[in-house]
């Protein structure tokens, strides 16, 4: 009966948590030998240590972007993986590109593939989203904040962030208003300025 009662207590939890830790669920009241045996039977996908998901889960870019939250809880989508998210760019990055700020530094786990760039305090505040993705809470940064930090960053190639900006112009995710005051909060209107201009002045 106890087994039986452990097996309905992990289902009725993945049901509504697709993703999940293992703390979570210990935490849930449910043994790590029910977790263990429902790995066994294919009940539940371990992804990485500590990291699990129901079989029948969508595994997509989204997808990723929940698994990295998860294992990164201090850390916000950014770079090409928030442009990606908003739609700016037909780049799908390998990698989950994550944000921590100095204090928060981690090491990147090895799956899903997230690769850890550090962030001044003073930018891991601004523009941050809340998007919720197969039951998970993820931080995302804005539109705006993305093509701040992409052209701020060395890493981004400049053409990506030029294509970023003349979507996020075509698409009205932002206003050129918008978009030129989160870049010069955020350190990066001197390298858009430019740019911003020159599609601007067209239209």
């Amino acid at each position: 009966m106890a087994a039986s009662k452990q097996q309905h207590l992990l289902r009725d939890y993945i049901a509504e948590h697709p993703i999940v830790r293992f703390h979570e669920l210990r935490r849930a009241g449910i043994f790590a030998m029910t977790i263990a045996r429902a790995v066994e039977a294919g009940e539940l996908v371990r992804l990485s240590r500590g990291l699990y998901q129901r079989p029948d889960a969508d595994l997509d870019t989204l997808q990723a972007l929940a698994e990295a939250a998860k294992l990164v809880p201090q850390g916000v989508i950014a770079l090409t993986s928030a442009l990606a998210f908003h739609g700016l760019t037909d780049q799908i990055p390998r990698e989950v590109w994550m944000a921590v700020s100095q204090k928060d530094w981690a090491v990147a786990p090895a799956y899903p593939p997230i690769r850890i760039t550090e962030f001044k305090d003073a930018y891991m505040k601004q523009g941050v989203e809340h998007h919720q993705i197969s039951g998970v809470a993820v931080r995302i940064f804005s539109a705006p904040k993305s093509l701040a930090d992409v052209f701020r960053s060395r890493l981004v190639d400049r053409s990506v962030a030029i294509e970023a900006l003349r979507a996020a112009l075509q698409q009205r995710k932002a206003s050129p208003a918008v978009i030129t005051e989160t870049a010069m909060a955020n350190g990066a209107w001197r390298k858009m300025k430019p740019y911003l201009e020159a599609l601007t002045s067209n239209g």
